[in-house]
């Protein structure tokens, strides 16, 4: 076993090639996969959240948070898989059709993997049909839904709308975020959650699993 902080201060402090580093010496000190995501990224992707949400991180600092936790997080996920170590809950993502941008959705489906949930990431510009059966393939807790632009919210509703019309509503929980929502337009459309940032759509997405 080896010491972890050096881990989370890499991952804190933004930086991947020595996230990477620490997490190859820590895997062949024999440190469990389970025990470098539970308590290194997981921990370390919480300050990077609570530091932007305090404005002492900016969405350049999450962009760069976020390749740290991947790179870390890259050997541990086969080993996580082998291992039979089961995620917190399983996220389907995605920015809903008619919005090509994805930068938000990246960071949030970063920051959700480094908070220990799976996920599945079906792109930008996503119509409703595709997370429908995301839904029925994927079997997902959550469905989270990303917009960037005014003009592309509505899409939101008409995914809601669609995932209730073919069945699938009851089996998940609808997380949605993006620059232009507001927890009153989450309530309004029937979502069950809403994060104003990548940190707050983590903690929702904790909230809406129960944990």
């Amino acid at each position: 076993m080896t010491d972890l902080a050096a881990l989370r201060d890499a991952v804190i402090g933004c930086d991947p090639k020595l996230a990477r580093q620490y997490t190859d010496e820590a895997l062949t000190a024999g440190t469990p996969p389970q025990a470098i995501l539970a308590d290194a990224l997981i921990p370390a992707m919480a300050v990077v959240g609570e530091r932007f949400e305090r404005g002492e991180y900016f969405v350049p600092d999450l962009i760069v948070a976020a390749r740290a936790m991947k790179a870390a997080f890259e050997p541990v996920r086969p080993l996580l898989a082998a291992a039979g170590v089961q995620p917190v809950g399983t996220v389907v993502i995605g920015t809903v059709k008619g919005d090509l941008h994805d930068i938000g959705k990246n960071l949030v489906a970063a920051m959700l993997e480094g908070g220990g949930f799976k996920v599945v990431d079906l792109g930008a510009d996503v119509a409703p049909a595709a997370f429908v059966r995301a839904v029925e393939d994927e079997s997902p807790d959550i469905v989270a839904l990303s917009a960037l632009l005014s003009t592309t919210m509505m899409a939101m509703r008409k995914t809601i709308e669609a995932l209730e019309e073919s069945g699938v509503r009851r089996r998940v929980r609808v997380l949605i975020g993006g620059a232009p929502v507001t927890e009153a337009f989450a309530r309004e459309i029937g979502a069950d959650g809403y994060g104003d940032n990548a940190g707050a759509a983590v903690n929702a997405a904790r909230r809406l699993m129960g944990s």
